[in-house]
Order: C-alpha cells, then structure tokens, then sequence
C-alpha cells in the first residue's frame, strides 16, 4: 500500500514538520510505501495560469482554465510539475494533508496543489462526482495545526463550529473527487502548548496511525438522494425531503434541511452509521 504526504511548511523544525516525521516513521514502519511532496522546498508553483499546458490551446482568445486543464490532460500536455503530482495521487492508496490551519482553510500553496493538480477529467467529471467519484477507492485526510484553542471551535466558541470550517474541504474537494474521508486530525493550538502536551499530541498521533487504514471514513449524504438532472436541478428528492421531517437533525453539515447540524458530523464517523448515509 501507498501513502502520499502533501506537506506545506516552511520550516524542517516546525510542529507540522514532527507530525510529517512520525507519519512517515509509523506508516513505513507498517510497510507502506511512503511519498511526501514538501511543496515550500519543491517550490511549487500556487497560482493557475498558461504555464501549466505545454502545447496548443483550445481557445487562446479567452482562457478558461478548467476547460484547458481537462484538455490537457486528455492531450498528456500538462506541464511536468502538475503531471509528477497526479502519477503520486494515482498511485496512492491514502493521501494526507498536512498543513497548518489558515484563515480557516490551507495555506495558498496546498490550494494551488489542489487547485492544479485535482483538475476536471483527472480528479473529476459530472458523472464522475461525490459517491461515484474518480477515486472512490483511495482515502484522504486533513492532518493539521491551529493557532487557536480548540473551545474557540466549538459552536459557542468565538470562531464558530469546527464542523463548518471543515466541511468546504472534506465535502467539496475531497468527497467531491470521490475520497472515503477518514476524520480529521486537529492538533489544537500547539505553539501555546508546553512541550511535554505536544510530545502527547505526537505520541497520539502515533497510536493513531496503527490502526489509521481500517478506520470508518466520514459519512455524507448519498447521491441518490438527489435528482442527478439539470431539469431535477440536483436537488434532494421530494421524498427524501419528505423522509427527514421526522430527523432531529440534518442530513450532514451542509444539508442541513433548516435543522440542527449532526453534532461533530466533518469531526467523527457516527457509530454503526446513519440513515441516508453510505
């Protein structure tokens, strides 16, 4: 088995660094197959533009960088950065994000990752999406550090709900592509943390790695739950609808129906699984 480390740090002393270190110790040490792209040290470039086609364009009067991207890739004209990141993805089993939170998202450098290198037709189709997505049977996951407190992340604490900060990641770029989502690792405020708690936070860390592949992935709403149709406008079923009224809660953090949110849905795996999940 495989796994890909999209690391984006600045420094080999950091926090994020150690947490790299120990994932790539563990998981060899289970006899995966480790590959981590360092992408400050590799320098990898954040921003879309021209740059990543080698070759014609299909229109170099008004460039859409989506359309051109999936031609690309089609015409096995993407530039070799973009092409040496995708044959990682494709070879990976799990893929781990490590990164420290910022302004509730990734740094600029794994957004331009994925930016680039998730592209329509590589990562993606509308047929290919969500459930049924290109890569339905890899896993991913967030592995990250906050500068804030974990109570500042509860729904009452002053950032807001974690559960929402997450969901635009889990939901829309990796359960977009189709990834069993495996829950998140959050590593609350270790730059405030005496260094005995973040030896505990590696230590952690650690254990959790052994058993990391055989855990319960996040639960999403099944896409067939919806009209998939332009003329359905990709929405809930009417008796689907009609089937949550008796819920206590929402479908998943973002189908939330106007009801209270699943507590802690982007953080955990519900026991024994929910009712219009997979």
């Amino acid at each position: 088995l495989s796994v890909l480390i999209v690391y984006a740090h600045q420094s080999p002393n950091s926090f994020n660094a150690a947490v790299k270190d120990v994932a790539v110790k563990e998981l060899e040490k289970q006899g995966f197959k480790v590959t981590v792209s360092d992408l400050y040290a590799m320098e990898f470039k954040a921003t879309s533009t021209r740059q990543d086609i080698n070759g014609e364009l299909k229109s170099a009067e008004l460039f859409r960088y989506g359309e051109e991207m999936e031609a690309a890739w089609r015409n096995d004209t993407l530039s070799n950065d973009i092409k040496q990141e995708q044959q990682k993805v494709q070879e990976a089993d799990l893929i781990i994000f490590q990164f420290p939170l910022y302004w509730f998202s990734v740094p600029a450098i794994m957004k331009g990752w994925i930016d680039r290198v998730l592209i329509g037709g590589f990562a993606f189709s509308l047929e290919k999406m969500y459930d049924s997505g290109v890569f339905k049977d890899k896993k991913a996951m967030l592995s990250f550090t906050t500068g804030a407190m974990e109570s500042m992340f509860r729904p009452e604490g002053i950032n807001g709900d974690i559960n929402v900060t997450l969901w635009p990641l889990q939901n829309g770029v990796l359960h977009f592509c189709g990834f069993q989502v495996l829950p998140p690792q959050i590593f609350w405020g270790p730059a405030h943390c005496p260094h005995t708690v973040r030896t505990a936070m590696l230590e952690t860390w650690g254990q959790r790695l052994k058993g990391l592949m055989s855990e319960t992935p996040l639960q999403f709403a099944s896409s067939k739950l919806f009209d998939l149709s332009f003329q359905g406008g990709f929405c809930l079923h009417p008796e689907a609808k009609k089937e949550r009224e008796t819920h206590p809660y929402g479908i998943t953090t973002g189908h939330h129906l106007g009801k209270p949110l699943p507590p802690d849905h982007q953080l955990r795996a519900p026991p024994g699984g929910a009712a219009g999940t997979h």
